[in-house]
């Protein structure tokens, strides 16, 4: 069957799974569905494996148990797939937040961009409507009040008034639409600045707080946004041990637990991991954030300070002086409001990843796991660390594996490792029990892949029969598939469902497809234009036969109703003097004009032609 059959019959079963969700009263996304088909296919206990082909029955099969694991009420298993499918949608990099975020402003701004560029202003009222239009623009890409703000429409319009009166209004009129744009822009940010060191004149003070000229609302997400972070993160690491530490305790051979009770433990941790491990990458970026807001903080004074040198105890500054400063501070505003913006989206993720815990709170209470754990100790993560960082491998015990070391590996903090630094034995040895590796007892590098330990004794076990180790944990990741995002095993899970239908292979080659451009900047250096190039020939010699025929031509002017307001033109010219010269006369000279007589020319047949010579001589 070919590829694009195979992602019919795929999307129909997504479809179907959606509409069937949908009318039972829980409300799925196609991503969720799909990757939770590779869920059931993955599982052996499903029986789906690639020896046998795909039926009708099958593909119903299927969608039935996908149905079942979906509308499964209070499931920790479920709710971190959830979990890791909404973040996996709305978390991207720092530097795609970023132009979301600018793409978002100049969307909103483009229509009012558009309002002014465009405007074709014939009356005084049209030009007025078109100043204040330039007004709210520029309040609105600031972000420095509103335009139904009475007083901050007042503030922008005098700092506006100051650099760009709106006698200047005609000349903005006749440029072309790209420099309209562009002058635009520059007048906004030029008058930022200079709104920017209005107020901060008005605080008085030495060193301006940036802190003090944001609004609140904006300054409370500064404060919370790292706060709340950290304290949801601290919550989720100490209720991450203490699952680790009960778990711990039932596994033991001894243990008299009921095996339904240590699965959903093991699928609670699983859950308040995976929300660990988001928490820190959100964490991460708040802490780069307010980095960035510190250094802009030091930069806005700096750049205040020098313009309030240089403007103190002057009547005039050259514009040339002070409108670089204006701009800078300008584009330290802006780069604030991105930080600001994109803490705030930090925070929208982090509230609702809130929800995907609600399942494992809700089975196991705090003092439930306290009962479990009665007397048990609950070690940390660091408590861990310490306790096994004295057990050192020594290479030479095991020469046949390579083994990385602190002491001689460059960039060791940075090595990326399997498992997502989940010890490997224990997982297997102890049934799904997670336990954090400690990269300083010893990094086995097997197959060019990096994998730590908890202790010295699993390190050489695991090292003894890697590939069997590594082919159990693959099959407990199959009966636990919220596991292959935490263990960040993506490509050795790769989509066995994306080509599935009756009559073909269940686990065949993933149909991989992404959509990709790429865009080169037409003029990278603008100095290096050369504006007199023309590549098409016939555009030169079409130059060249006007300008042949400009040769018979005369310029003539021609003075407009639109126009004529601008200036009076004279010029003065003098009539040529009347000038006359004086030569010699003309003069002449005489000579006897020749005349010759013949005789005989006619009327005689035979007879001789005479020639008389009649000329007067030179003498007479």
């Amino acid at each position: 069957m070919s590829t694009a059959q195979a992602e019919s019959v795929m999307k129909t079963m997504i479809r179907d799974v959606v509409q069937e969700c949908g009318q039972r009263g829980q409300l799925v996304s196609d991503t969720l569905v799909a990757f939770m088909v590779k869920a059931v296919v993955l599982d052996p206990r499903n029986g789906f494996n690639d020896d046998r082909t795909l039926t009708e029955q099958d593909i119903h099969q299927l969608e039935e148990l996908c149905l079942d694991k979906l509308m499964e009420t209070c499931s920790p298993s479920l709710d971190t797939i959830k979990m890791q499918v909404y973040f996996d949608m709305n978390y991207t990099s720092r530097r795609e937040f970023l132009e979301d975020i600018y793409r978002v402003v100049e969307s909103n701004l483009s229509p009012v961009s558009r309002e002014i560029t465009d405007s074709r202003v014939k009356t005084r009222e049209e030009l007025d409507a078109l100043y204040r239009k330039m007004v709210s623009y520029i309040l609105l890409r600031s972000g420095m009040g509103s335009p139904t703000d009475l007083s901050a429409v007042q503030e922008a319009t005098a700092a506006l008034q100051s650099v760009f009166p709106q006698t200047e209004l005609g000349s903005f009129m006749v440029l072309l639409k790209r420099d309209k744009e562009q002058q635009l822009h520059e007048l906004t940010m030029t008058v930022t600045g200079i709104r920017l060191f209005n107020r901060a004149n008005d605080k008085r003070e030495e060193k301006t707080d940036l802190h003090k000229l944001i609004p609140a609302v904006r300054s409370e997400a500064l404060r919370v946004t790292s706060k709340g972070i950290e304290e949801e993160l601290s919550v989720s690491q100490s209720l991450a041990q203490k699952y680790t530490a009960v778990l711990e305790k039932l596994t033991d051979a001894d243990s008299q637990c009921e095996e339904r009770d240590i699965v959903l433990l093991k699928q609670a941790l699983y859950n308040v991991r995976q929300r660990e491990a988001f928490l820190s990458v959100l964490l991460t970026d708040a802490h780069l954030c307010a980095k960035h807001f510190e250094i802009m903080q030091t930069e806005f004074s700096s750049q205040m300070k020098l313009l309030k040198e240089t403007m103190q105890s002057k009547t005039a500054v050259p514009t040339a002086k002070v409108f670089p400063v204006f701009k800078a501070l300008s584009q330290l505003w802006t780069g604030l409001q991105d930080e600001v913006e994109l803490l705030n989206i930090l925070n929208n993720i982090r509230l609702n990843l809130q929800p995907f815990a609600a399942s494992q709170a809700k089975l196991f209470s705090e003092a439930y796991l306290d009962g479990l754990l009665g007397t048990s100790e609950v070690k940390t993560d660091e408590q861990r660390m310490i306790e096994s960082s004295d057990e050192r491998i020594v290479p030479a015990e095991m020469k046949t594996q390579e083994w990385l070391l602190p002491e001689t590996t460059a960039s060791f903090n940075e090595l990326p490792l399997q498992y997502n630094g989940v010890c490997g034995y224990t997982f297997v040895n102890r049934d799904g029990l997670l336990l954090p590796g400690n990269p300083h007892v010893g990094v086995l590098k097997h197959k060019e892949k990096l994998y730590v330990f908890s202790s010295k004794e699993a390190a050489l076990k695991f090292a003894s029969s890697p590939d069997n180790f590594i082919a159990e944990v693959a099959e407990k990741v199959k009966r636990s598939p919220e596991l292959i995002q935490l263990f960040k095993l993506y490509q050795q899970f790769s989509s066995p469902y994306s080509e599935m239908q009756p009559g073909e292979s269940l686990l065949v080659k993933p149909i991989n497809k992404c959509e990709s451009s790429t865009q080169t900047d037409l003029h990278p250096v603008e100095t290096n234009i050369v504006k007199s190039y023309e590549w098409n020939e016939w555009a030169l010699r079409r130059k060249a036969i006007k300008l042949a025929d400009l040769c018979t031509k005369v310029t003539h002017s021609v003075q407009t109703d639109l126009s004529h307001m601008r200036r009076e033109n004279d010029s003065q010219t003098w009539l040529p003097k009347n000038a006359t010269c004086q030569s010699k006369r003309d003069g002449e000279s005489n000579v006897p004009k020749p005349q010759t007589f013949l005789a005989g020319l006619r009327g005689q047949r035979d007879a001789n032609v005479i020639k008389t010579n009649l000329t007067r001589s030179v003498d007479e």
